[in-house]
C-alpha cells in the first residue's frame, strides 16, 4: 500500500470516528420506556474496532515517515519544515499587509506614518518562501504516491 492510500484511509477513519461520536451522544439517553435508535453497546464495539485500525495505521504512517529519506531528510522532517514555512509565510504576509497599507492624512499638520521596512524587499522574501513552500509540498505529495507503507 502506498503512503498516500494510508493517509486517505486515516482521514476516512478519523471522519468515521467523529460521526460515531455523534451517534454515541445521540443514543446516550432516552425517555423512560423508550429504546435508543441504536444500541450503545454495538456502537462502543464499533468504536473499539475503528480505534484499533486507526492506531495500527498511524503507527505504520509514522514509521514510514520517520524512516523514509528524500534529499537527506525524512518525510517527518519535510512535514515539519513545510509546517514552519507555512506559519512563517502567514505571519510575514500579515506583517507585509500592515507595513504596506497607507494611512490617509487629511491635512499636512497630521502626523505622517511611514513603513518601518522596505516593503519591496520583504515581498521578494515572501515570494521566495512561497516558492520553497510549494516545492516542499510537491516533494511531499510525490513521496506520498511513491513510498510504500512500512
Amino acid at each position: 500500500m502506498k503512503l498516500a492510500t494510508a493517509l486517505s484511509q486515516r482521514a476516512d477513519l478519523q471522519k468515521r470516528l467523529t460521526e460515531l461520536n455523534t451517534r454515541l451522544k445521540n443514543n446516550a439517553k432516552v425517555q423512560e420506556g423508550e429504546a435508543p435508535a441504536e444500541k450503545p453497546a454495538e456502537l462502543l464495539k464499533e468504536l473499539d474496532g475503528l480505534l484499533s485500525q486507526l492506531e495500527e495505521l498511524v503507527a505504520k504512517i509514522n514509521l514510514t515517515n520517520s524512516t523514509t529519506l528524500a534529499d537527506g531528510k525524512t518525510i517527518t522532517e519535510l512535514i515539519a519544515h513545510r509546517d514552519m514555512l507555512s506559519k512563517k509565510l502567514s505571519i510575514m504576509r500579515d506583517f507585509l499587509d500592515e507595513a504596506s497599507s497607507k494611512v490617509d492624512r487629511y491635512s499636512r499638520t497630521e502626523i505622517k506614518i511611514e513603513s518601518s521596512v522596505d516593503v519591496a524587499k520583504l515581498q521578494k522574501q515572501v515570494d521566495a518562501l512561497s516558492k520553497e513552500l510549494r516545492e516542499t509540498d510537491e516533494k511531499l505529495q510525490e513521496l506520498n504516491w511513491t513510498t510504500e507503507l512500512k
